[in-house]
């Protein structure tokens, strides 16, 4: 994945935090915590990774991963890391 491919890829996933995020007026930055800035709850949050998984085919996330993630920019890191592990394989 090159710099622009990986750009390009964090800023899908931003578009996608903004249109499920259920505070719609909070900004969808990097440092955005998703419980206490974006205003996901448990169901909102299961909802977000599903669709993450299906646009952009991930293998389902697991637990000590999800709970690892709180921010917009974990979520952006750990899919261009997905991605790049697929590439690699």
């Amino acid at each position: 994945m090159d710099d622009v491919a990986e750009a390009r890829t964090r800023d899908s996933v931003r578009e996608i935090i903004a249109e499920l995020a259920p505070n719609r007026d909070a900004k969808v930055v990097d440092e955005a915590h998703l419980v206490d800035d974006l205003e996901f709850a448990s169901l909102s949050l299961t909802e977000l990774a599903f669709t993450l998984e299906d646009q952009f085919d991930l293998p389902t996330i697991d637990e000590p991963v999800a709970r690892s993630i709180s921010t917009v920019g974990h979520i952006c890191d750990h899919v261009v890391r997905e991605i790049r592990a697929r590439q690699v394989s």
